[in-house]
């Protein structure tokens, strides 16, 4: 099973395939390992397209593909794994779609019994927020620091933050027990990518010493 760590790189919403490439390419050559392609507006032709171009990249920088949402999807072009909402296929769904040796993500918000239930599923990280005011997301739930560590103490699982994670506020839920945080918008949107990407895995670094 791979690492859920470091920059969890989350793509936005790009009907320019050719773009979007541009931009994750940066991100990982800024050291995402991380990347889960979302894309909430593409039709079921661009959106396997750009799965399929994103599952070649992420292979080639030894990275990890998550596809948003999108079971059949995720099978068809044999990403790494999936990323299920409260909306989505359920997590004891997903794993049996997928079997075994795939990665479930869930998404919790704020709730510790969301969490339990789909560790007990078999998820292999919880994700939680938002943590802040979120451009992708404005009307989202926030989520208090506290989960992070209370998720990982209770359920021994990865935890994931989401939600107006910056570079100016991603130290905060690192500190507070986030093994990643999933990132669209300050990364994606950022003159530098790929400095904005070096910047968020540096983090990582300094928590660790």
């Amino acid at each position: 099973m791979k690492t859920i760590s470091g920059l969890y790189a989350v793509t936005p919403d790009l009907a320019d395939t050719a773009l979007l490439l541009a931009k994750t390419r940066a991100a990982l050559a800024g050291g995402a390992r991380l990347l889960q392609y979302r894309n909430k507006t593409a039709d079921e032709n661009l959106r396997r397209g750009q799965a399929a171009a994103l599952g070649d990249l992420c292979r080639h920088h030894g990275a990890t593909l998550i596809i948003n949402d999108h079971v059949e999807l995720a099978r068809a072009v044999n990403a790494d794994g999936v990323h299920v909402g409260a909306e989505d296929l359920g997590v004891a769904a997903a794993r049996n779609a997928l079997g075994t040796h795939k990665i479930i993500g869930a998404s919790c918000y704020n709730d510790l019994t969301r969490a339990r239930s789909a560790a007990a599923q078999g998820a292999d990280y919880l994700a939680f927020g938002s943590f802040f005011p979120s451009p992708v997301k404005p009307g989202a739930v926030r989520a208090p620091l506290s989960i992070l560590r209370a998720a990982r103490q209770q359920l021994g699982l990865p935890v994931v933050a989401i939600g107006g994670i910056t570079l100016d506020n991603a130290g905060e839920v690192i500190d507070a027990g986030a093994d990643a945080v999933a990132v669209i918008s300050a990364l994606f949107a950022a003159p530098d990518i790929e400095a904005v990407a070096r910047k968020f895995c540096r983090l990582f670094e300094v928590n660790a010493t």
